[in-house]
């Protein structure tokens, strides 16, 4: 499972996936050098990083590497959003306090990603609104679901792999 991105690490994966073609550390650098003072030496250990982790693949080129990612930022935001909810004692719970936390655009992502993979799930899968959901499924699920500021994902702003980036 992947874990979050650091900050600078996010930084450089932005660029990577916005750009989406192989990258090499002196044009991330570039690029961050617009927003804040950092040295070559830094960049190439993230991007070092990144490979090490599986986040980027690279090549050689003359003498320096080209950078690709591996996965899009929606399948990492996917992913993660998956890693969080796996740990949840109360999966449903969770959920419903993740609902809770969307902004009405998420909620119609949400809804548009639905009526995607519906049609895909075996029959019966998935409940039908008004459909009995069974015993036990809604244990729960009321706390936490109230506020929330609708920030802090990405995954809809993402729905679409490679989407102009």
């Amino acid at each position: 499972m992947p874990r979050q991105l650091g900050e600078l690490e996010d930084a450089v994966m932005t660029r990577v996936w916005q750009w989406n073609r192989p990258v090499t550390v002196r044009e991330v650098l570039e690029d961050l050098q617009q927003e804040r003072s950092i040295a070559y030496t830094t960049v190439m250990t993230v991007m070092d990083n990144l490979h090490q982790k599986g986040w980027v693949r690279r090549e050689v080129d003359g003498r320096a590497y080209r950078y690709t990612a591996v996965s899009t930022r929606a399948a990492y935001s996917a992913a993660l959003m998956n890693e969080a909810w796996s740990q949840s004692d109360n999966p449903a719970a969770a959920l419903v306090a993740f609902f809770g936390m969307m902004s009405a655009e998420q909620h119609d992502a949400l809804r548009d990603a639905m009526r995607i993979v519906l049609p895909t799930l075996p029959e019966g899968s998935v409940p039908v609104a008004g459909e009995d959901v069974g015993e036990g499924a809604g244990e729960g699920t009321g706390e936490g679901a109230g506020g929330g500021s609708g920030e802090g994902t990405e995954a809809a702003d993402d729905a679409e792999p490679d989407a102009g980036r």
